[in-house]
């Protein structure tokens, strides 16, 4: 006798009960706490950004020029207020993680343009039509067979060439873009506007992050502002903190998963499996919350190791690529099939989770790691 197949109308039983129903997934945002002293002040800034957020219908052009507004007023990580600015990225990706896809880079473009001394680049911004209402992308990936190269003349610095991975270039006004020069590779601003730059729409088919076309761009001869000397873009510290500001949004995504398998805990006892997977969820959780807590103080200059920026990135990075695997995995389990066809919140999430986390590139980025304390010297533990 062939074996009895499940189907969706008919799914296994899940630790956390939600047969005939759907999952009940948190309707109003709330913010999220890595733990700062300051969390009542932060919480009142958080919840202002939150309120003012737009739906996931609204369309990558509002969200966009949210994003614009928010950047305005938020402080860059660095300068005291590191945990607020990872605070506000999380608690935007718990809520929707496409719309701190689009914040993260906007809001690390900023803080790169002020750790290049944006008074002293203002005015040549200015020419390339950027102003408070710009939205910033930063391309910075490399591809076999696509390169930039950046070459200047007397009319100035022109970029040429092919680069990989550029999220929503068909939409942005502006973007940072990483270039190969006679020196190395050398970071430049560019209008995303000029006619001699061709966005690709693809190939995107992705299910997750589905809004965010990341494909290739073409640039000809496309005028560009250098930010930065060669080396500079790569070297400083907060390339390394840029990196992490990514993971808090990682994290921000789980933290929206364990609210949606706590919620149907909460609202239907779970059976004996079902408080292992929620257990097990807040465990990865809370290591996720305390690596990025710890890391936002050493930014800061508020705790040590503040000396290997590599490192410390890399590590925490992974703590959190780590949380959201096992979350993904235990409210996968706990959950079963059915939030996952029936709820658009929580099935969106889950899909847009699993692309983010990929940015991370698994067991490489984990060697790179272990290169990179080998080269620091001195066990570090």
């Amino acid at each position: 006798m062939l074996p009895q197949t499940l189907s969706i109308a008919d799914p296994a039983p899940s630790a956390v009960d939600t047969a005939g129903r759907t999952a009940p997934t948190p309707q109003s945002p709330r913010p999220v706490s890595l733990g700062a002293l300051d969390w009542q002040e932060n919480s009142s800034v958080l919840e202002s950004a939150l309120a003012s957020m737009p739906e996931h219908s609204a369309g990558v052009s509002a969200s966009l020029a949210w994003c614009a507004g928010i950047g305005a007023g938020t402080p860059r990580p660095g300068f005291g207020d590191t945990a607020l600015v990872w605070e506000l990225l999380a608690s935007v990706a718990a809520v929707d993680l496409s719309l701190a896809r689009m914040l993260e880079p906007h809001l690390d473009a900023l803080a790169i343009l002020d750790q290049a001394g944006f008074g002293d680049v203002a005015a040549s911004l200015g020419a390339l039509g950027a102003s408070a209402d710009s939205t910033w992308g930063v391309f910075a990936a490399e591809g076999s067979g696509q390169k930039v190269t950046a070459q200047q003349s007397a009319a100035g610095w022109r970029l040429s060439g092919a680069k990989p991975w550029c999220s929503l270039a068909g939409t942005l006004s502006h973007a940072l873009v990483t270039a190969h020069t006679e020196g190395g590779r050398r970071l430049f601003a560019v209008d995303l506007r000029d006619r001699g730059v061709m966005a690709s729409a693809g190939p995107w088919v992705s299910r997750g992050l589905s809004d965010i076309v990341s494909a290739p761009v073409t640039f000809t001869a496309v005028p560009a502002i250098p930010i930065g000397d060669d080396g500079w873009y790569l070297q400083r510290p907060g390339f390394a903190w840029g990196g992490v500001g990514v993971a808090a949004c990682w994290w921000g995504g789980t933290v929206g998963l364990a609210r949606t398998l706590y919620a149907a805990s909460e609202a239907r006892e779970p059976d004996q499996i079902g408080l292992v997977h929620l257990g097990a969820v807040d465990i990865a959780v809370e290591s996720a919350r305390l690596a990025l807590a710890a890391t936002a103080m050493i930014v800061d200059g508020a705790a040590l190791p503040a000396d290997r920026p590599s490192v410390t990135a890399k590590r925490v990075r992974s703590i959190v690529v780590a949380a959201a695997e096992t979350t993904l995995e235990h409210v996968n389990h706990g959950m079963g099939p059915l939030p996952l066809v029936a709820d658009d919140a929580h099935a969106r999430r889950v899909a847009d989770l699993q692309i983010y986390l990929r940015q991370h590139h698994a067991e490489r980025d984990e060697a790179a790691l272990g290169r990179t304390l080998l080269e620091a010297g001195g066990a570090p533990w």
